[in-house]
């Protein structure tokens, strides 16, 4: 039925949770899921200097998502970009083929300005 698997995370709670959905998810045929993270770059802006360090601590956060669904027997890719996350994640869906599902957590940073702005789901 779903047999490929887009799942964007912004690493938040709301995001583990659906972890936890992409995971049960295998038993209705789930064979493939892409964790896909994007680095905002409005707030790239904001926080000047630390790409790097918003770059490193996204790939760690990205791998150890990546063993706990290969261990829940998944093949599991990541991609990390760097860009405005609902354009990039619209993108990857035109782009890759054969995505039944994306798989994304309702509310995600929370923030006043998340708040008040909408987030990534909406």
């Amino acid at each position: 039925m779903f047999t490929k698997i887009l799942y964007p995370t912004d690493f938040s709670d709301c995001s583990k949770k659906a972890l936890e959905y992409v995971k049960k998810l295998k038993e209705a045929g789930t064979r493939e899921v892409i964790v896909f993270h994007v680095i905002d770059e409005r707030d790239i802006r904001t926080v000047s200097g630390s790409i790097v360090w918003l770059e490193e601590t996204a790939e760690e956060q990205l791998s150890a998502i990546k063993e706990e669904l290969v261990d829940a027997g998944m093949k599991t890719s990541v991609r990390l970009v760097r860009g405005i996350p609902f354009k990039e994640i619209l993108r990857i869906d035109e782009t890759e083929e054969d995505i039944s599902l994306i798989v994304i957590g309702s509310h995600g940073k929370s923030n006043v300005k998340e708040m008040l702005l909408g987030s990534v789901s909406e």
